[in-house]
C-alpha cells in the first residue's frame, strides 16, 4: 500500500524559511520519480518541483532559486527547502510520486497535504 505523508508545515513570517518532508513507503522509492504540487486558496493546484530517479530535478520556473527539492533514498523521503518565504507561497503543499516518462514524471500518488501559511 502506496503512502505519502508530508509534514514540515506551519506558519512563517515572509522572509523565513521551511523544510518540507515527505515519507514514502509501499513502493520502490529509488525507482520512482517524485514531485511536489501546490494549491493556493481559491486557485489550482499546481506543479512545483520534480525529483526524476537519476537525480535530476526541475521546477516552475517562477520558483527556481528559492525552493530546492532533494531525496533521501536510504530514509525514502522527499524534502522541499523553501527560502525567503512570500505570503504569496501560502498554499497546501503535496508530496506526489509516480513514473518517469522521458523528461516528465507521470504522477500516480499523492499524500494527504501539508499546510503553508505565510504572514506579513
Amino acid at each position: 500500500q502506496v503512502q505519502l505523508v508530508e509534514s514540515g508545515g506551519g506558519s512563517v513570517q515572509a522572509g523565513g524559511s521551511l523544510r518540507l518532508s515527505c515519507a514514502a513507503s509501499g513502493f520502490t522509492y529509488s525507482e520512482y520519480c517524485m514531485a511536489w504540487f501546490r494549491q493556493a486558496p481559491g486557485k489550482k493546484r499546481e506543479w512545483v518541483a520534480s525529483l526524476l530517479p537519476d537525480g535530476s530535478t526541475s521546477y516552475k520556473h517562477s520558483l527556481k532559486g528559492r525552493f530546492t527539492i532533494s531525496g533521501d533514498n536510504a530514509k525514502n523521503t522527499l524534502y522541499l527547502q523553501i527560502h525567503a518565504l512570500k505570503i504569496e507561497d501560502t498554499a497546501v503543499y503535496y508530496c506526489a510520486a509516480g513514473r518517469q516518462s522521458g523528461p516528465n514524471c507521470i504522477i500516480s500518488y499523492m499524500g494527504p497535504g501539508t499546510d503553508v501559511s505565510v504572514s506579513s
